[in-house]
């Protein structure tokens, strides 16, 4: 993997591990920051990895984004266009494509998970948290509003926790996290977390790439059509599954009662 700038990018097991290095600001997140994790899950879109995994360095996840940009962009010209608008889309458009990848996003998530740490939190597939881990949406005490994080706050939480933690500032822990349904996992210690992400990066192995796109894809649509809309296209979409070389695959290995042929591919 090339060196970045505000990131620490490494691959192993066919698994992106995506590290966000700017410790010193608790990993708050520049332009160029945005960039870079749009750069990078292109990248493991492409190169056949089977997963991709978040965490931040030197104990804090994100602590939002970085407000010296917003000041930068309000001090540039227009053009006719609000530069402050384009700062806020360009994280909306990071946030999106997370959620909408077909890869299996995992955040280790611990310290100051604030603002845009906590959407990337909220749009994870699987979220582990660290007993350290604090959760704050800061934006209305700073006069600010949490716009482009508003739709997976509610999608992660529902309507009314969502709205109660936005206009309180939203400071809970990782064991209020756990029973709101934000995280997944609560771990104590780094090793008890490096055993977890190991746990579930393993039963992701176990599913067909392609499967677990296509099941992504299918639930992203649930939330928003009723069930008796989507049953002609998910009869397609399981008919296509069954007839591939995953589904021939799978089958056959369940009928010779052996692990999958992608199950058998290194580490996830």
């Amino acid at each position: 993997m090339p060196e970045f700038e505000t990131l620490l990018v490494a691959r192993g097991g066919r698994v992106t591990h995506v590290t966000l290095n700017r410790p010193e600001v608790r990993n708050a997140m520049s332009l160029a920051m945005v960039d870079e994790l749009l750069a990078v899950l292109e990248r493991a879109e492409r190169d056949g990895s089977r997963a991709i995994v978040l965490r931040g360095a030197g104990g804090h996840f994100c602590s939002g984004g970085d407000v010296k940009d917003m000041g930068a962009a309000q001090a540039r010209p227009g053009n006719g266009e609000d530069p402050i608008a384009g700062v806020n889309a360009r994280f909306g458009h990071l946030c999106a494509a997370y959620a909408g990848t077909g890869l299996p996003v995992v955040a280790v998530l611990e310290g100051a998970v604030m603002g845009g740490g906590f959407g990337l939190a909220c749009v994870a597939d699987v979220a582990i948290a660290r007993e350290t881990a604090l959760f704050r949406l800061p934006e209305t005490g700073l006069g600010l509003v949490p716009a482009q994080i508003a739709p997976f706050l509610v999608e992660r939480l529902g309507y009314s926790q969502a709205k109660r933690l936005a206009v309180t500032g939203g400071k809970i822990d990782a064991a209020s996290a756990l029973k709101l349904g934000l995280v997944h996992h609560v771990c104590d210690g780094e090793e008890s977390c490096g055993a977890t992400l190991s746990q579930v990066l393993a039963e992701i192995r176990k599913g067909a790439p392609n499967a677990i796109a296509a099941t992504k894809q299918l639930i992203a649509r649930a939330r928003l059509e009723p069930a008796s809309a989507l049953v002609e296209d998910a009869a397609r979409i399981f008919a296509r599954a069954a007839r591939s070389e995953e589904g021939a695959e799978g089958l056959t290995a369940f009928l010779e009662k052996r692990p999958a042929a992608w199950a058998r591919e290194g580490e996830a």
